[in-house]
């Protein structure tokens, strides 16, 4: 289960790696927040973890039995 308190941590990593951009934005009366976009070095990543993904499904697919190689 995935644990909220986690998530700022791992958004920190990813902006480390230039994955995300984040920017603060501020509102009158409001808690300042903080925004993330995926930049064109996170898309490429995001991209690559996709096709790893799909190698890996269709490889245990294979292994039981879900497809021909």
């Amino acid at each position: 289960q995935f644990n909220v308190s986690s998530l700022y941590p791992i958004l920190a990593r990813m902006e480390k790696r230039g994955w995300v951009r984040g920017r603060w934005v501020e509102k009158a009366g409001e808690r300042r927040r903080r925004y993330y976009e995926l930049t064109k070095r996170g898309e490429e990543a995001l991209e690559d973890q996709q096709e790893q993904w799909v190698a890996f499904a269709a490889a245990v697919n294979q292994v039981i039995g879900l497809s021909h190689a």
